[in-house]
């Protein structure tokens, strides 16, 4: 195999990306749809679609296309692949570590590959001291062009979800910690956001069925709209908080709940009450 003057493996067909080339989640552009650009901090690889094309990424760079984690050993010599096939990019694991994808998943070696999607995909690989190794890849769609910058649009407001004051004094409480941003937070118990309401409002009879109510018409309305693994279905046994806790994140995320929204409790931060 031979290498380029950088010590990266050549790959015939393929176009070297210099390690000042900008992020590839501001958009790229090439002549052909289903073009894949892959960047690592010290630089990357362009290459057209053809059946049985591949980009190599990994550790070791004279054997590699794309070299990922150089000065990490935790990073495998060969931590994945990059193949077209079927009028596809896919991507494969072969390295020790699983290769995190969006939304969490977790892609581990031995496993199926995965197809990728059409525009930026970003690929995370653990390393030693809590550094994460980030490999961007971007395949271009039909028409090929970046996408258009828009500086004077207006700024879209993400879609907010609908809640009535006891719904979101509920939730509030349920979701304490995350608005604390605890590291790993976790939702409250029935029992314990049902005591909490209690202290706050002695004479509505708090209770944690009451509390188990409101949440549960709030998940069933989000899911209702399309916000998933809201479920038991989707999710499957046993579920513990991962209903209350997918539900948090998406109110988080939509910013129907902020930190600012903890002012609704009259029980300071510090107070151990809240343990």
């Amino acid at each position: 195999m031979t290498t380029s003057p950088d010590g990266a493996a050549e790959l015939p067909g393929g176009k070297r990306l210099s390690g000042t080339h900008g992020s590839l989640a501001r958009g790229v552009s090439a002549p052909v749809a289903g073009t894949v650009f892959a960047l690592a901090l010290t630089g990357g690889m362009r290459l057209g679609p053809g059946a049985g094309r591949e980009v190599l990424f990994g550790r070791n760079r004279p054997a590699v296309h794309v070299c990922l984690g150089e000065d990490d050993p935790l990073v495998s010599r060969h931590q994945g692949t990059l193949t077209h096939r079927g009028g596809q990019w896919w991507i494969s694991n072969h390295g020790r570590l699983p290769i995190r994808l969006a939304r969490g998943r977790l892609l581990f070696t031995g496993e199926e590959p995965l197809p990728l999607d059409t525009g930026y995909t970003p690929l995370f690989v653990r390393g030693s001291r809590h550094r994460e190794h980030l490999l961007e890849v971007y395949v271009t769609d039909a028409d090929g062009t970046a996408p258009t910058p828009r500086p004077a649009d207006i700024t879209l407001p993400p879609r907010t979800w609908i809640l009535t004051a006891q719904e979101r004094l509920v939730l509030v409480v349920l979701g304490r910690r995350y608005l604390l941003h605890e590291v790993r937070p976790q939702p409250l118990t029935w029992q314990d956001t049902a005591a909490h309401l209690a202290r706050l409002q002695p004479g509505a009879s708090w209770g944690p069925k009451k509390v188990e109510h409101v949440v549960s018409a709030v998940r069933t309305r989000l899911s209702r709209d399309g916000v998933p693994f809201l479920t038991r279905e989707e999710i499957g046994e046993p579920v513990g908080n991962t209903l209350n806790d997918h539900l948090l994140r998406e109110l988080l995320l939509s910013t129907t709940l902020v930190p600012p929204d903890l002012a609704l409790l009259d029980v300071q931060p510090d107070d151990d009450t809240w343990s």
